[in-house]
């Protein structure tokens, strides 16, 4: 022995001691280290000063691109250890660490590892010298040298590992040291920069024991490198820099909930899928998603779920959920979103009469199933709940019976308190807790059940009359609260008072079914007042009636005036009313023929033609017209001989019609087929003569119109001629007897002439 230090020698194959009896553990332990060492390091027997030694390895140089940075450290005064980094030439390498001091003191270790862990003793008094050679047979050999004193190579490493946690813009930062290191390193400091940064910050942050350090004022937004090191003491007089770990940004918003949505699973009772879809705003920020859900009621466990996408498929009973769903990374978490899962109310498989419920006292109860559930299940779970208050839960196992009791219950039941209970089933038959919550049980029904009921405490509210009648009127009112009817509502008690004359009274009872909320009462009495009272009821009794209200009945009398003033106001209407309708209607149903007395085409006669007229009616009497009377009979068998517009002196036109421009209508109109019929030629001959005698430029009876019938004729001769003339067929006859007949076919119609003074009591009439 020399100093305190040992000497391992590999030059006879085995470890040789020596020292003293004190030092027999330390042999142990050195064994212990041949040992492990025998399978992955050799030693070789070397002399340090041969001069084989020297020319194997003389050939190998120092290279930047080879092995580098060799460092030997020690963890304690009996252990030592050296690491290396490779070059980048091969991917397969070998090395070669060779170890002396200045006495007979060399070991040669061969290894594909990149450090050498265990089994290096050295003379602390000595000062050492490490050379590390990279695949020595090639000739591509690099080296790395390292040389110092041992007693100053003792030193505390950094943390094997470290992590992080960002929140509020601080950072919590935990190392974990070696086993051989925890009890030396009593503090640590960290320092930081921004990423990208060339400066690390300053003063170096120390933490306040060996486990955790917090650092404060940072930016949430930024990313930050950082280093840590042990504070120096006796036991760790060297205490190197970490590796740089990279945090990543803090996660400050929360997920954004889009959807959810509760579908039935095809062929399966008693389960839901719940399918969730959210989505997080910085979506480069963060690695992926936990998802936590546990059952309303505190039933453990709570599940914790990761997914890298933002949805999630979870199959659960119908009971209530809670569910948080985080962002998170290596460093922080985000803001949880919360979503309630509720129950399903409307379920079909929870009919009543699956579920019964009798109450033993405030803490015990029994639920029975009507099916016998124990052939496929053994476990069961139980909820029971109050509106508004949070679940209760008890699970059990039960092989027998269809029933069972649930006693020593966490909280009392409430007297007066409706319960909503639900019975599940659990598949697992080793325990009956639940594994986890996603896919663990099966809702067989639920039902509903008071620990003591109680009559209602209060009574319907809004009660309301309307419709009032002669011997009815209808009822309205609002359903009692739940809270007040303190059991199981079978229906309502309607109070109906007659108050008659003199003032006695009469009172009627009526029971509705608990759902109705309206009512018709009947059978009253016309011009009677009436009270209304309405009250709820349980199996514990009636209760509170509500305020009256009070109502009187329709007299007889007045109904009847009520009904003739309708009637009458009906008529009214009708009359006012209806005769534009009616025409309207027949305008639109049945159109008229149209008359051509209103057509717009119509020009009625005016005052100077009035005038023009008569005067010519008086130069017709006094020169041409010597016969009492015109008489114009139809017949049929006389073939006309001539147009019939050539009969009439009015509606002849002149010889030379360029000049009679003034002529620019026709007194009588008739249809287009009726102008080639003809007059006989005897009485042609006799009549047109005298006809053409009148001037048609100088007659009182043009108009300045194109359309013009015999009403207008009629209105242009004077009303005072008395005479009446007529047309006989015999043309040489006295004047009072002459007779005038032609033949009339398809005249639209011809009006009677007028008497006129002018033609002293003479009359033109028409014989159709």
């Amino acid at each position: 022995m020399v100093g305190s230090g040992f000497l391992l020698d590999f030059l006879d194959s085995k470890c040789t001691s020596y020292g003293i009896k004190s030092y027999v553990f330390l042999l142990g332990v050195i064994l212990v280290y041949c040992t492990a060492l025998s399978s992955h390091v050799q030693a070789s027997k070397v002399p340090c000063k041969s001069k084989n030694f020297s020319s194997k390895y003389q050939h190998c140089g120092i290279n930047p691109a080879g092995v580098h940075d060799l460092d030997c450290f020690g963890k304690h005064p009996t252990s030592y250890r050296c690491a290396w980094k490779p070059g980048n030439s091969a991917s397969e390498n070998t090395y070669t660490l060779i170890i002396t001091q200045p006495i007979r003191h060399c070991k040669v270790y061969n290894t594909s590892q990149t450090n050498i862990t265990k089994g290096i003793l050295l003379y602390e008094k000595y000062n050492m010298t490490a050379e590390v050679f990279e695949n020595s047979a090639s000739t591509n050999c690099t080296k790395s040298v390292f040389r110092g004193s041992p007693m100053s190579l003792f030193r505390c490493g950094p943390p094997h590992n470290a992590s992080f946690s960002r929140h509020s813009g601080k950072l919590d930062v935990s190392g974990n040291w070696q086993n051989e290191d925890i009890k030396d390193v009593q503090y640590y400091s960290v320092r930081y920069k921004a990423l990208g940064s060339l400066s690390w910050s300053k003063p170096l942050m120390q933490s306040k024991n060996g486990k955790k350090c917090t650092v404060e004022n940072l930016n949430s937004s930024l990313v930050y490198s950082m280093q840590i090191q042990c504070v120096t003491n006796d036991r760790c007089p060297q205490c190197p820099w970490s590796e740089s770990y990279t945090v990543p940004a803090e996660l400050t918003t929360q997920p954004v909930m889009v959807n959810m949505k509760d579908t039935d699973i095809a062929k399966t009772k008693g389960r839901r899928l719940i399918s969730l879809t959210w989505k997080f705003p910085a979506k480069e920020l963060h690695d992926s998603y936990h998802v936590i859900i546990g059952k309303a009621s505190g039933e453990a466990p709570r599940q914790r779920m990761i997914t890298t996408e933002p949805e999630i498929r979870l199959v659960l009973s119908y009971s209530e959920y809670h569910l948080n769903i985080s962002a998170v990374n290596n460093a922080s978490t985000s803001p949880a979103v919360s979503q309630t899962i509720p129950q399903r109310e409307d379920i079909a498989s929870t009919g009543a009469g699956k579920l019964n419920v009798t109450v033993d006292n405030n803490t015990s109860f029994t639920i029975h199933w009507k099916e016998d559930l124990i052939k496929n299940y053994v476990c069961y779970s139980v909820e029971w709940m109050e509106r508004g208050h949070k679940a209760g839960s008890m699970s059990f196992y039960e092989d027998e019976y269809n029933h069972r009791t649930l006693t020593s219950l966490p909280e009392p039941l409430e007297p007066y308190k409706r319960y909503s209970i639900t019975l599940h089933t659990r598949p697992d038959k080793d325990t009956c807790n639940m594994k986890k919550v996603n896919n663990s049980e099966s809702t067989y029904g639920r039902t509903h059940f008071y620990s003591i009921e109680g009559s209602p405490l209060s009574a319907p509210t809004n009660l309301s009359f309307y419709n009032v009648s002669l011997n009815s009127v209808e009822l309205q009112w609002l359903s009692i609260p739940e809270d007040d009817i303190r059991g199981f509502l079978l229906g309502y008690i309607i109070y109906c008072t007659e108050y008659q004359h003199g003032g006695a009274t009469t009172e009627r009872n009526i029971k509705m079914d608990p759902m109705s909320n309206s009512y018709e009462l009947r059978d009253l009495k016309d011009s009677t007042a009436y009270g209304v009272k309405i009250s709820g009821f349980t199996e514990a009794g009636v209760g509170v009636r509500s305020t009256p209200i009070f109502f009187t009945t329709k007299y007889q009398e007045l109904s009847q005036l009520i009904g003739v003033i309708t009637i009458f106001a009906v008529i009214g209407i009708v009359l006012i009313f209806g005769s534009p309708v009616i025409k309207r209607a027949k305008v639109i149903l049945w159109p008229s023929i149209p008359n051509p007395g209103k057509s717009n085409a119509m020009q009625k006669i005016e005052e100077p033609c009035e005038l023009e007229l008569l005067g010519s009616i008086n130069h017709l009497e006094e020169e041409e017209w010597d016969t009492n009377s015109l008489k114009i009979v139809e017949k049929q068998e006389v073939i006309p001989a001539s147009p019939l517009s050539s009969m009439l002196p009015l509606l002849h036109t002149s010889d030379d019609e360029e000049d009679s421009t003034e002529m620019t209508c026709n007194w009588i109109q008739g249809d287009t087929g009726d102008s080639t019929e003809e007059i006989p030629s005897d009485i042609a001959g006799k009549i047109i003569p005298d006809i053409n005698r009148i001037d048609p430029q100088s007659s009182p009876f043009t108009f300045p119109c194109d359309y013009t019938t015999i009403e207008m004729f009629q209105q242009g001769i004077p009303q005072s001629m008395p005479a009446r003339t007529s047309f006989s067929q015999d043309t040489e006859s006295d004047p009072e007897d002459t007779e005038w007949t032609v033949v009339e076919s398809g005249l639209d119609y011809m009006s009677q002439f007028s008497t006129s003074p002018i033609l002293d009591g003479k009359e033109i009439s028409r014989i159709l």
